[in-house]
């Protein structure tokens, strides 16, 4: 038994040393630095970010946001180029450059997916529907909503209830200073007591209702 393996052993070393021996027979394909922009096809706008494969590998690249590229490949190969919503297409690098670099424009043509009709329906049947429909409760229109924010009993509430702001003391504090202005040199200033306009405002104020007593 120790013979067999023994045997077994050599053989297979000796089948090793064989095949590193015998030279490749292929040939050594040059390194090509690859470069380019993916443009689309119709508008010659850049495609960013496009995939950009040799094929049959897991090496390759992808275009940045202007459609660039560069990667090192080999000649005669493959680069598949794919991007969601174009139409895959691919490229074989010639075997026949004379330097080392090789840069292209690759077009990409647009792909349209043409989906099947889908039919929705809100209700599984007609009679839901039509109970579904007395059943709704439709919300105010904007005319509606606007009337109810300017009925005139809220919005003298809510007068009332707002405290001036920096305009309205402004306007409050020039109207003083044009009454001082107005009695200026005069022994006593003048009083509202008899000024018929006055009383005209106070009437009406009165017969709208907006005196209150403060407490």
């Amino acid at each position: 038994m120790k013979s067999l393996l023994t045997i077994i052993i050599s053989v297979l070393f000796s089948v090793a040393l064989f095949a590193q021996e015998q030279p490749d027979s292929s040939p050594e394909r040059k390194l090509v630095q690859f470069s380019g922009v993916v443009v689309d096809g119709d508008d010659l706008l850049q495609v960013p970010f496009t995939s950009i494969m040799i094929a049959n590998t897991n090496r390759g690249t992808i275009s940045d946001y202007s459609g660039y590229f560069s990667f090192v490949a080999r000649e005669n190969d493959t680069i598949v180029f794919s991007y969601i919503g174009y139409k895959p297409t691919s490229y074989v690098i010639p075997d026949t450059l004379s330097s080392g670099r090789y840069s292209m424009i690759q077009m990409m043509v647009k792909d349209t997916f043409i989906l099947r009709e889908v039919m929705v329906h809100p209700w599984p049947s007609k009679e839901q529907f039509k109970q579904a429909f007395i059943d709704l409760n439709v919300p105010a229109d904007d005319y509606y909503r606007a009337m109810q924010n300017l009925a005139l009993a809220e919005m003298r509430e809510r007068r009332f209830g707002t405290s001036m702001d920096g305009r309205d003391n402004q306007a409050y504090s020039i109207r003083q200073q044009q009454t001082m202005l107005y009695n200026a040199g005069m022994l006593y200033p003048t009083s509202n007591l008899l000024n018929p306009v006055a009383w005209a405002s106070f009437i009406e104020s009165w017969r709208k209702g907006e005196l209150k007593i403060e407490k």
